[in-house]
C-alpha cells in the first residue's frame, strides 16, 4: 500500500485543497440535477473565456489555437473544447464524466390522495437500495415545461424556510413480517411515494380536498396545473447541504458525489489549463446511471456531432479527418470507484482495492463477472499514464471494484472506446456509493484535480 497522501502535504497544498473543496461543496449544493450542473458549468466557463459553439456557427467564426468553446444539448449535457497548438487530427485529450445521480423521479401523473393524505408517486432512477430512501428529508428539484413552451423551475426543500417531503416507513412495533423480507424488497419500488400534504381545502366541493389544496398552493406559487406534470422532469433528492465529515474534517458527506465529484474536478482542471498543445475536451453527460441511453447520454451522437462542428469551424471537416481525430484521441473516463470499507471487508480484495487518502484511483477495467461490459485499457496506455502521473507527482492507486463475482458496475468508457481511442477509468474512491449521502476524502478530490490537469497538459503519448 502506498503512503497516505495526507502525510505529504505542505501548508500550500492544504490551502489549495481547501479552496477546491469550498468550490466543490457549493457545486454539489447547487447542482442536484443535471440541468443545475450544466447551468453552473457554463456560467463558470464563460468567466474563463469560453463562448457558445452556436454563436461560432452563426457568426461564421474560425476556430484556431487558443479558441475556447462550449456546446450543450437538452440542457442536460455539455462539452468544453480548448483548441491546442498541434493539428487536431493528431488527437484530443478528453475528460468525460456523468452528472446524473441515483434518485427518485416524479411520475407523469404523480399527485393522488388516500385517506386524507396527499402523495406524489415516484419511479426510482438508477441503482439504489430502496430502504435507504425512507424517513429522509427530501427536496423537489426540476423543470416543468408548459404547453406554451415556458419553463417553470422547481426547487422546494433546500431553503431553511421551505417545507421538506419524505417517504414514510412502518413502525418497528408492527414490522415483524417486513423485517423477514430480503433487503431488496423490504421497501417496494412502488411504495416510494412521498407524502406532501394532509390539510384539506376548506369549503371545497371536490372529493379529494387535500389534493385540491396542494394544487391550489402550486397554482399560487408556480402557476401550474395538475396536467403540467405530464411535461415535467421533477427529481426527488435528499434535502440539505454537503458537510465536512469526521472530527478531523478530512472527508465530505454529500448527495450525488457519484459522479459529480469527478465532474467538478474535471471542470476545474479544464478551466485551469489555459494553453494546451493537444486540443483538450471535457464532456459531461446524462443517463449513465441507467445505461447511457437517450439523447443527452454518452451513447448519443452529441459528442461526435460536436467534434464534427469543431472540425468544420477549423476548416478541416471530412469523414477521414473526423475518424482520425477520434481514433488518435486519449480519454480518461472520470468516474468514481468503491473505497475499501473495513465494515464490509469480505467483498474487497485488499491488494486490488482503493483506499481513502491514497489518491485518485485508476481502473484498467470495470464490468462484472468475466469483465462483462468492460473497456479494459491496453497495457501501453496504462504504462504511459503511470509515467506522466509519476513525473507530475500525482498520488494515484490502481484498483478493481471489489472481489471477482462480488458484483460490479460499468462507466461510459466503453462507448468512446468504440472510436478506437485509448480510454481508462479514473476517479475518486467513495464510501456508501449510491446511498442518499455518500462520503469522499478531501485528499482524493485534490489529487483527482491534479491528475486531470496533468492529463490535459500531456502532449506526447508515445
Amino acid at each position: 500500500m502506498k503512503e497516505n497522501t495526507w502525510n505529504t502535504y505542505t501548508d500550500e497544498d492544504l490551502e489549495m485543497m481547501d479552496a477546491l473543496i469550498q468550490g466543490y461543496k457549493f457545486f454539489l449544493d447547487n447542482g442536484k440535477t443535471e440541468r443545475e450542473c450544466v447551468r453552473q458549468m457554463i456560467g463558470a466557463a464563460k468567466q474563463y473565456g469560453y463562448v457558445s459553439m452556436e454563436d461560432v456557427i452563426r457568426g461564421g467564426h474560425i476556430l484556431r489555437h487558443g479558441s475556447k468553446v462550449y456546446a450543450q444539448t437538452k440542457g442536460k449535457a455539455v462539452m468544453f473544447i480548448n483548441i491546442g497548438l498541434f493539428p487536431v487530427e493528431e488527437g484530443l485529450n478528453i475528460l468525460g464524466a456523468h452528472i446524473d445521480s441515483p434518485r427518485l423521479d416524479l411520475k407523469q401523473n404523480p399527485l393522488y390522495e388516500d385517506t386524507e393524505l396527499a402523495y406524489m408517486d415516484t419511479h426510482y432512477y438508477g441503482g439504489i437500495k430502496k430502504y435507504q430512501w425512507v424517513t429522509l428529508p427530501l427536496a423537489l428539484h426540476g423543470t416543468i415545461v408548459k404547453k406554451d413552451g415556458s419553463h417553470v423551475e422547481i426547487n422546494i426543500g433546500e431553503d431553511e424556510n421551505d417545507p421538506v417531503f419524505g417517504v414514510t416507513d412502518l413502525l418497528v412495533h408492527l414490522s415483524a413480517k417486513q423485517l423477514d423480507k430480503k433487503g431488496a424488497v423490504v421497501v417496494e419500488g412502488e411504495n416510494l411515494d412521498i407524502l406532501v400534504g394532509s390539510r384539506p381545502l376548506k369549503d371545497s366541493d371536490t372529493k379529494d380536498k387535500v389534493k385540491a389544496n396542494i394544487l391550489k398552493l402550486l397554482k399560487e406559487k408556480y402557476d401550474i396545473e395538475e396536467e403540467d406534470f405530464i411535461s415535467g422532469e421533477i427529481e426527488v433528492v435528499p434535502a440539505g447541504k454537503s458537510r465536512d465529515f469526521g472530527l478531523d474534517r478530512s472527508m465530505i458527506m454529500g448527495y450525488g458525489q457519484d459522479d459529480r465529484v469527478c465532474a467538478y474536478t474535471s471542470l476545474m482542471a479544464m478551466l485551469s489549463v489555459d494553453e494546451v498543445m493537444r486540443t483538450s475536451v471535457a464532456v459531461f453527460v446524462d443517463k449513465e446511471e441507467i445505461g447511457s441511453v437517450g439523447a443527452s447520454s454518452m451513447g448519443s451522437r452529441f459528442f461526435e456531432n460536436t467534434i464534427a462542428e469543431v472540425l468544420q469551424a477549423m476548416g478541416k471537416l471530412n469523414n477521414i479527418t473526423l475518424r482520425r481525430t477520434l481514433a488518435n484521441s486519449k480519454m480518461i473516463s472520470s468516474d468514481v470507484n468503491a473505497a475499501y470499507d473495513p465494515a464490509y471487508a469480505s467483498v474487497f480484495e485488499k491488494n486490488n482495492t482503493a483506499y481513502f487518502g491514497h489518491g485518485v484511483v485508476f481502473n484498467k477495467y470495470t464490468g462484472a463477472r468475466g469483465k462483462a461490459g468492460s473497456n479494459d485499457a491496453g497495457a501501453e496506455y496504462v504504462a504511459r499514464i503511470r509515467r506522466i502521473m509519476d513525473e507530475d507527482k500525482v498520488a494515484y492507486q490502481m484498483a478493481e471494484m471489489g472481489k471477482v463475482d462480488a458484483g460490479g458496475g460499468n462507466t461510459i468508457a466503453w462507448i468512446p472506446a468504440a472510436y478506437d481511442m485509448d480510454v481508462i477509468d479514473c476517479g475518486v474512491p467513495v464510501l456508501s456509493m449510491h446511498a442518499p449521502w455518500e462520503v469522499t476524502s478531501k485528499a482524493d478530490i485534490y489529487e483527482a484535480e491534479k491528475c486531470y490537469e496533468t492529463f490535459l497538459k500531456t502532449k506526447d503519448w508515445i
